[in-house]
């Protein structure tokens, strides 16, 4: 999967002149937390969030007047308050990458670019349903979580014994486990006994951390 099958395509701008009242205004109106911010020419110069612009908002504590802080809001504008150094992917990026990016540089959203101009963008909303479609949340079976030996061969073995009770994979995700000799395995299977299926994994040394109807 890459960011372009998953990315919110034509995504919703500021100009760097944007005032910082207009900028929340559009990001509550379309329910969004960031805007990219391009110049006249439509080049990417930066991007602010609504972190940002509330950061920057006059405090309710204030002892200024309702239209002394709307005059005072409506100079501050999105070029004072935006992130310059913009941290992009192209649209054939790998989504993991991009959520590697997103994690190591503490950030919720990347732009997505075509050369230089802006396509598209994709946050940690679209990770978040990604997330929830690869782990079967939404599917109805028997999820196993599993400690598993790193050994070749075994996950083809376990999906041969759920082939063989005449069962069928919803879904299956493998994380690092305790230490490199092993790692955890979550799986989702529909139409097989769980005791049955659970009995022939054991022969292969697998460990039982959890398992669950949902």
């Amino acid at each position: 999967m890459l960011v372009k099958d998953r990315m919110s395509h034509n995504p919703i701008t500021v100009r760097s002149d944007t005032s910082l009242p207009d900028a929340l205004e559009i990001m509550r109106q379309n329910k969004i937390r960031r805007l990219p911010v391009l110049d006249k020419g439509g080049k990417l110069v930066g991007i602010v969030s609504e972190k940002d612009l509330l950061y920057a908002s006059p405090s309710p504590a204030t002892t200024l007047s309702v239209w002394e802080i709307t005059a005072l809001a409506a100079k501050v504008k999105v070029a004072e308050l935006m992130t310059k150094e913009v941290i992009t992917v192209a649209e054939d990026c790998p989504i993991e990458e991009a959520a590697r990016i997103m994690a190591d540089n503490k950030i919720a959203g990347l732009p997505v670019m075509r050369g230089d101009k802006l396509i598209g963008i994709i946050t940690e909303t679209d990770l978040f349903k990604i997330f929830v479609e690869l782990m079967g949340a939404r599917e109805q079976g028997t999820r196993f979580a599993l400690l598993v030996p790193e050994k070749k061969g075994i996950l083809a073995a376990m999906a041969q014994t759920v082939a063989e009770l005449g069962g069928n994979i919803v879904s299956l995700g493998t994380f690092l486990g305790e230490d490199p000799t092993n790692r955890l395995l979550t799986i989702k299977v529909q139409d097989v006994d769980k005791d049955e299926l659970w009995a022939k994994w054991q022969e292969l040394g697998v460990q039982l951390e959890d398992v669950r109807e949902t």
